[in-house]
């Protein structure tokens, strides 16, 4: 059971109201512009615009309106705590292990796991590699061209279709991770056989204990020297390497699904990304959506309003 705060406008949290009127309560605190309680979550929305999801199902909940900010929130609540990893990690061999497009309304969802030995760490400090959200896409892309010649890695790619209907069945995402961040690990454990990593560092999205309960019931759990930590890209090069892999898939991708749109589709969860959903509406049906978007962010309904269907 986590918190998750979401920052929203005046506007949205209306409309948050409307969506959540069949469970409001009549009790909220002060300062609080309405109350509602599911069976699995509790949603209590602020004037200062903060929304804040507790419960179960708070993280799934929250994904509704917006996974690029339940990503902001958590990394403002859950700072990096790297006191329980290795003082010498950065130095170490390790699987590392991340993913791109979870906040994104477009495009899939990529995890990449990646293979990266000691004697390689000087090469990737050569070739540029840090963390991903410091360099633009066409940085990005150059280095990860070079770093899939010579890196064993595994890269999963998610589509929207499989993802909808993953998610419709009642998996959040965060289970969703799960799954792709052990399956990737355990192909890159295959390909380097015998060989063993000295640690798998996972950028962390959910605390362990929460990733493991994901796994339950899965085959081939990987549970040996996986540690976990916010801001990852930062802590072993490692992590930052499948990050620059994954966003180069990532990339490819959306810029295949423009292609297919018939115009240029914007990142991100934005209002940009809702009048782009409602002009595919428009020109191609709403039953196009499944296969361009992650139907269960709050931009659906918004491009709806916005294509009048």
């Amino acid at each position: 059971m986590g918190n998750i705060v979401l920052q929203k406008s005046l506007e949205e949290i209306k409309a948050m109201k409307d969506h959540y009127h069949r469970f409001l309560t009549d009790k909220f605190p002060p300062g609080s512009l309405f109350a509602a309680k599911t069976a699995t979550c509790a949603i209590t929305a602020y004037k200062s615009g903060k929304v804040l999801f507790q419960g179960k199902d708070g993280e799934a909940e929250a994904a509704k309106w917006g996974m690029a900010n339940v990503a902001k929130a958590k990394e403002s609540a859950a700072p990096p705590s790297p006191s329980h990893l290795p003082s010498n990690i950065g130095e170490m061999s390790i699987i590392g292990s991340d993913e791109v497009g979870t906040g994104d309304y477009f495009g899939p969802i990529t995890v990449v796991a990646a293979f990266v030995r000691r004697k390689d760490i000087p090469i990737l400090k050569e070739l540029g590699v840090q963390d991903s959200k410091n360099l633009k896409d066409d940085k990005i892309i150059q280095i990860a061209r070079q770093l899939v010649t010579f890196l064993p890695y595994s890269l999963l790619t998610l589509h929207n279709e499989k993802y909808n209907d993953m998610q419709a069945k009642g998996m959040s995402q965060g289970k969703i991770k799960a799954l792709l961040h052990n399956q990737a690990i355990n192909h890159v454990l295959e390909k380097i056989a015998p060989e063993k990593p000295e640690v798998i560092l996972i950028d962390q999205f959910a605390k362990e204990e929460i990733y493991y309960a994901h796994l339950r019931g899965q085959k081939n759990i990987m549970r040996e020297n996986v540690l976990f930590s916010t801001k990852a890209e930062s802590i072993h090069l490692g992590v930052a390497a499948a990050s620059m892999i994954a966003r180069y898939a990532f990339v490819q991708h959306f810029e295949n699904l423009s292609r297919q749109a018939g115009f240029r589709i914007p990142k991100g969860a934005g209002a940009s990304v809702d009048k782009a959903a409602a002009r595919l509406i428009l020109e191609k049906g709403i039953d196009a959506l499944p296969h361009f978007v992650k139907l269960h962010f709050a931009n659906t309904e918004k491009a709806k309003k916005i294509a009048k269907v």
